[in-house]
């Protein structure tokens, strides 16, 4: 069995999130990288959509949850995102970054990101 890995990087999503008022009301943009770990052999073998995790459906999942409810906390956001991908069983792990860089911060800086990762544990482990 193959372990593979899917990347969608840089999706720019505007969303309302953070703790401060004028944050909530006028909203920014985020961007989201999304790596998943799967055993796309099936799919490389089949040529067929259905047996692969559709980059175009991580992508809609994670503009559907950044520019949605509003959240105080990005780590709130990346959570939810993390969760919410690990929904497809095939997936055996995920690596979320959730970039805010216009975060509210009033020295020079590049990013800030915040990252988790969720990994199915292992079959009899």
């Amino acid at each position: 069995m193959s372990i593979d890995r899917i990347e969608l990087r840089g999706l720019r999503v505007f969303g309302h999130h953070g703790v401060f008022d004028y944050e909530k009301r006028d909203g920014q943009d985020f961007v989201v990288d999304l790596t998943v770990w799967t055993d796309f052999s099936a799919a490389a073998k089949s040529d067929d959509i259905a047996d692969t995790i559709h980059y175009g459906e991580l992508a809609d999942l994670a503009v559907r949850i950044v520019s949605g409810q509003s959240r105080d906390l990005v780590e709130t956001v990346v959570s939810e995102l993390a969760d919410a991908v690990m929904a497809d069983t095939r997936i055996r792990e995920v690596e979320v970054v959730l970039h805010k860089p216009s975060a509210p911060i009033p020295h020079s800086f590049e990013d800030v990101r915040v990252v988790t990762s969720r990994r199915r544990e292992a079959q009899g482990a």
